[in-house]
């Protein structure tokens, strides 16, 4: 491939939306000649015709066609890709983040379009779920995690801490009674949820006395989805612990009810990780600090 051959690339797509090899060279501001070594240089290395010249008009081959449609896309992620390092350029391209639905749904979404509006030059890919995610065999540049991380290679950064609390739908708690105290978790239903990245049963944590209190209540479902565990709070089928930005909806409806308000659940740390690279693109950077706030004005 010819050393040049970005710049060459740039030169056959004015060329196409131009027109002419003239308004092409005028648009970039070099020479004609310059436009016409460099259209002759694309065609020689790749063996093929882009371009059928006449005294009068050019027209794009098939080829040229579909290589002009590949061009664009590369110089737009060659684009993107230098932004994201400049330090004098406003911060741009993909931004892929991994999200727990928890989070998504209550806090993240509904802030996102503020995110938007500082930052318009960067697409937000979102992915969320509760499953585990491999940071680098799926592309993702930014993994926030609820709870406490496991052991990793990632850099990690604590964000803050975000309310839980403990409910129940009025119909469960008309059928089962309300528990008073912790103890009397052992005789409900709880619907307990599993994280796939650690494979663990949560633990529901509790402050007693001044001192925190864990335990894994007797239960007979377990769930790895958020929104399944609130669907199954809200059709009455046991008393779940969540995040309170995802439950106070419910709790203000009357659809759900906190229970064991005397025993204020532990709060769970949010957390950012991405990897360990030498230098963090400015995207990565600016939706941290982003984020950092929205969750602190949160919690506030």
């Amino acid at each position: 491939m010819h050393t040049n051959m970005i710049q060459y690339l740039n030169i056959f797509i004015q060329v196409v939306e131009q027109g002419s090899f003239s308004k092409a060279a005028d648009v970039l501001q070099i020479h004609r000649p310059t436009v016409s070594k460099a259209i002759q240089q694309i065609e020689y290395d790749l063996g093929v015709k882009l371009i059928n010249r006449t005294t009068r008009k050019l027209s794009i081959t098939a080829e040229g066609d579909e290589f002009y449609h590949h061009a664009r896309h590369v110089l737009a992620e060659v684009n993107d890709m230098m932004a994201s390092f400049s330090p004098s350029l406003p911060p741009r391209g993909r931004l892929r983040l991994d999200v727990p639905l928890a989070l998504a749904h209550a806090i993240l979404i509904p802030n996102l379009k503020h995110f938007q509006s500082l930052y318009p030059d960067i697409d937000v890919v979102l992915v969320s779920s509760d499953k585990k995610t491999d940071l680098i065999a799926e592309g993702v540049d930014c993994l926030v995690r609820l709870g406490e991380l496991q052991d990793s290679s990632f850099i990690s950064r604590r964000l803050g801490d975000i309310r839980m609390v403990t409910c129940a739908a009025p119909s469960y708690l008309q059928q089962h009674g309300r528990p008073e105290t912790l103890a009397d978790l052992g005789q409900h239903r709880a619907i307990n949820f599993f994280s796939e990245h650690s494979r663990d049963v949560m633990e529901w944590k509790f402050i007693k006395d001044g001192n925190v209190v864990s335990l894994r209540p007797t239960g007979n479902m377990l769930v790895d989805n958020s929104d399944i565990l609130l669907s199954c709070g809200l059709a009455g089928l046991g008393i779940i612990q969540a995040t309170f930005d995802t439950l106070a909806p419910h709790i203000a409806s009357g659809a759900l009810e906190e229970v064991l308000p005397q025993y204020p659940s532990v709060s769970k740390p949010v957390s950012v990780m991405y990897p360990d690279r030498r230098y963090l693109s400015p995207k990565v950077r600016v939706f941290i600090d982003w984020f950092s706030e929205v969750l602190t004005k949160q919690i506030c």
